[in-house]
């Protein structure tokens, strides 16, 4: 049995914040409810990424929508509105992505379900909360990016701001919702209360910065500065980064530079006593040309059996034929209800030992609504 079996999750959100959240829970066991407009449904469902379609739709929406069922119903006829309370009435967790005022307006904000189901946990996720300047900015990954500095902080010091290639923030802030429903869910076990959850993007990439935020306020306020080239962390000094060898590329982390010298044979590396931070863009200048005259393999044989914390930078296709990937068993076949079925990852989670599996692919539009219907009686 998994641990959040039994409980139901009735969820409003879209496109990828929300729906990360409300995944990481269906893994874990709970029955999610996927409330979507009818024609259309979740816009991440037409919000192709690289011209994948499956089965009609985006890859994005095949990938975080799995194991879940879809109700389509337009809860703004009053109607329709009514029969949707009922379903609400029997949530453990109605949660949404809804920019603020939204669900406010639609009759459905946390003190109207409160009203029909007293201990419910309500958890939202926002852009950038429901005060302040931002609060009516659109909630997009890049913008949350562009506005909380993380963009200075990837890429060598003359490229400008360079994102990240993932949509780092949503994911952040679906992971950190996740966190606080499972918070608020024990709580409520423990003392038959609800709760309202909030979780905005802005915060969770302030959140994402920890270090380099605390490190820029007790450090005379200096802006992070990254290094010349080989950059990989914009406080931390040599050996830190990805350097380009003869066949390839390999990665180095913390490390001696006068330990490094002797390993590689590199004199030119071996004037530096200490690895002073001041001096780390002309370190990795010489590092780098170094690293080039060798194969990547090369340089490990030697590199790692000497406790050098180091490794090759793989591509996608190099890491899936390792057996380090293979031994985790990370990839899963899911099936959709009409036998279309697809390879995807599975949840990252163990619990005594268990992996937490699901053949269960993503829902065709709709394809639901008739059975909580009739389950929850809402003709």
């Amino acid at each position: 049995m998994k641990p959040l079996e039994d409980y139901l999750i009735i969820d409003f959100s879209q496109f990828l914040s929300g729906p990360s959240a409300s995944l990481r829970l269906a893994d874990l066991g709970a029955r999610v409810i996927k409330i979507e407009k009818p024609g259309t449904g979740d816009i991440c469902r037409t919000l192709y990424t690289s011209d994948l379609i499956m089965n009609g739709e985006s890859s994005v929406f095949h990938t975080i929508n799995r194991n879940k069922e879809s109700f389509a119903i337009d809860f703004k006829q009053p109607q329709e509105l009514a029969k949707l309370k009922k379903l609400l009435a029997k949530a453990d967790v109605v949660m949404h992505n809804f920019r603020p005022g939204v669900m406010e307006r639609i009759g459905l904000s946390y003190e109207e379900v409160k009203k029909i189901n007293p201990n419910v946990v309500y958890a939202s996720i926002s852009g950038y909360g429901s005060k302040g300047a931002y609060k009516d900015l659109p909630g997009q990954d890049l913008l949350l990016q562009s506005l909380t500095a993380l963009t200075w902080l990837t890429g060598n010091e003359g490229d400008g701001p360079v994102p990240m290639g993932l949509s780092i923030v949503d994911m952040l802030a679906g992971a950190h919702l996740a966190q606080g429903i499972l918070a608020a869910l024990y709580r409520k076990v423990t003392q038959n209360t609800g709760a309202l959850v909030e979780v905005s993007m802005l915060e969770s990439a302030f959140d994402f910065q920890f270090e380099t935020i605390t490190t820029f306020f007790n450090d005379g306020g200096e802006l992070p500065v990254r290094t010349k080239t080989n950059n990989a962390n914009a406080y931390l000094g040599a050996p830190y980064g990805i350097y380009q060898t003869k066949n390839g590329y390999m990665s180095l982390a913390m490390g001696s530079i006068p330990v490094l010298a002797e390993l590689l044979s590199c004199e030119e590396l071996k004037q530096f006593p200490e690895n002073k931070f001041t001096l780390r863009d002309e370190i990795k200048s010489i590092l780098a040309a170094h690293l080039r005259t060798q194969d990547s393999e090369y340089w490990l044989g030697i590199l790692e059996p000497a406790d050098i914390w180091c490794a090759n930078v793989l591509n996608y296709e190099q890491l899936f034929a390792q057996e380090g990937f293979k031994v985790l068993d990370f990839v899963q076949q899911v099936e959709m209800l009409d036998g279309y079925s697809y390879k995807t990852t599975r949840c990252p989670v163990r619990i005594d030992g268990e992996l937490f599996t699901s053949g269960k692919g993503s829902p065709k539009l709709g394809q639901d609504n008739q059975n909580i219907i009739n389950e929850f009686n809402l003709s």
